[in-house]
């Protein structure tokens, strides 16, 4: 595997392997990572020729309150981890390189509607700064296609959205989310929790089912909410958000088909856990 810590080398790499007709992969991280992630190399090797992977903390997508810097970094392991997994290249850049005229000056990407709703709602600004350095590297990297976890659907949305819109010609690939045995979606963040909380949390995997089943039964959507919301803070999550929406994310009572997706965003603690559950109803 090929480390590039600057723009010209990892140009350098990718046009070589172009100018061999072949076809470029993507996996975008911030490090830290896990199973999950490099499942993601993985099945983007299944797609393309060589894949890149990138990691960059990303200051913009942070909030004022939030955990930017003692998000870990662990690059030598993640280094190694993905040379196991297949990757052809990594790219690390520095924020300088992201932001040559700093993180507050930036020229800035926004998505709308679709980011000013659930997380989007509760970290104001977090998707702007998803959407502005993922074109950023999508600039840079100049991939062919590029694979994203389903564990973070609305971040998926937006990109799928920005994308299109923006006549990226880039293939947006989704992974299934792996879970650890509880059901407890793999997470950078999931080290944050005690081996107690890590019990409970598993709770909103549970929820999320159960969300599902109240659903296809047609319980309305308002007291599936209500309940699973009431559940989760018995348990003694702080609860962001738990919903019903369409597979666009449009309110359930607008989806054009049987496609919904039940989403949960919930503190156990100081970390904050996100999860969801794509299904279809009668």
């Amino acid at each position: 595997m090929q480390t590039c810590r600057d723009l010209a080398t990892l140009r350098e790499c990718i046009n070589a392997w172009k100018r061999e007709g072949r076809r470029i992969g993507f996996v975008p991280t911030m490090g830290n990572l896990h199973a999950g992630h490099y499942a993601l190399v993985e099945l983007a090797r299944q797609h393309c020729d060589a894949v890149v992977a990138s990691i960059f903390v990303n200051p913009t997508q942070f909030g004022p309150n939030e955990d930017y810097a003692r998000y870990p970094r662990t690059e030598q392991r993640d280094a190694e981890g993905l040379a196991q997994a297949g990757a052809a290249a990594l790219f690390l850049p520095t924020v300088e390189a992201m932001y040559p005229f700093g993180a507050m000056g930036c020229v800035q990407m926004h998505v709308p509607g679709i980011t000013d709703i659930l997380c989007g709602a509760h970290r104001p600004g977090h998707f702007n700064g998803v959407a502005t350095v993922v074109a950023r590297l999508f600039n840079m990297v100049q991939p062919d296609c590029a694979v994203f976890g389903r564990k973070d659907y609305q971040q998926m949305q937006v990109i799928r959205y920005m994308a299109e819109e923006l006549s990226f010609p880039v293939e947006i690939i989704p992974a299934p989310t792996l879970r650890e045995g509880s059901g407890l979606a793999m997470s950078s963040r999931n080290q944050y929790l005690g081996d107690a909380e890590r019990d409970t949390a598993a709770a909103i995997f549970r929820t999320l089912g159960q969300m599902r089943e109240q659903c296809i039964d047609g319980t309305p959507v308002a007291q599936i909410e209500r309940e699973a919301e009431a559940a989760l803070q018995a348990l003694g999550f702080t609860v962001d958000y738990a919903e019903v929406r369409s597979a666009t994310l449009a309110p359930a009572s607008r989806a054009l088909d049987n496609r919904r997706v039940a989403l949960i965003a919930a503190f156990l603690g100081r970390t904050r856990l996100i999860d969801n559950l794509e299904f279809e109803i009668p």
